[in-house]
């Protein structure tokens, strides 16, 4: 039987309470389900990743390529609404890349101050989708334009939970459909002693800046 683990934490940071350190485990479970996932559909499906790069199996990427729809063929069965729509979704491409870009600055101006690890913005997006060789052109654009956009709205999300948790982590009275991961951690609507207590101890959770080259000469002096 596995062992199940708590994510390791710093020696300067108290434990996790009970409750937390059971939403860990349940994420860390979670998170490795969905590893044993992605394996399996990698075997299912016939592709590997090789430093980043997907690649099928030589049957598989011509059999993709016979079925991909060519562009007359797509048009004339699309639905006449669904092309006029069109304009529409794309034109919330500058929002979303104006969200891109002030969030980076944000967190770049703020985080440093707070003390608070930027997110890696990469991660969050996945963009991969434009190389299966059974999609047009025109369906290489939109999964390209949603893989872009849900992204970018996850990387936000992950930014804007690390600034919750450092200025406001207090849940809410009402129910939160699909909360972000740190929600769980954070103190009970009206639990005012454990606010004003703990503070400092779940902004003290929060991932910390990595060490600058100076810091890490002093440390290993």
């Amino acid at each position: 039987m596995t062992t199940l683990r708590v994510p390791f934490v710093p020696p300067d940071v108290p434990p996790l309470t009970p409750n937390e350190a059971r939403v860990a485990r349940r994420l860390h479970v979670l998170r490795r389900a969905a590893r044993r996932e992605a394996f399996e559909q990698r075997r299912r499906w016939r592709y590997r990743l090789r430093r980043g790069r997907v690649e099928f199996d030589r049957d598989v990427h011509e059999l993709h390529a016979r079925l991909r729809q060519s562009l007359p063929a797509y048009l004339i069965g699309a639905n006449p609404w669904s092309l006029l729509t069109a304009p529409v979704i794309y034109s919330l491409l500058l929002p979303f890349l104006l969200l891109d870009a002030w969030t980076t600055v944000y967190q770049w101006i703020c985080f440093p101050i707070y003390g608070i690890a930027r997110v890696r913005r990469a991660p969050f997006l996945a963009i991969d989708r434009h190389k299966l060789q059974y999609l047009n052109a025109i369906e290489k654009a939109n999964c390209t334009f949603c893989t872009y956009a849900n992204g970018v709205i996850a990387y936000v999300r992950e930014v804007a939970a690390r600034t919750e948790q450092y200025w406001c982590p207090i849940k809410h009275a009402h129910d939160v459909p699909a909360p972000h991961a740190r929600y769980h951690h954070f103190f009970d609507y009206g639990d005012a002693e454990g606010y004003h207590r703990d503070l400092a101890l779940l902004r003290r959770r929060l991932p910390a800046p990595p060490a600058s080259p100076r810091a890490r000469k002093r440390r290993h002096r």
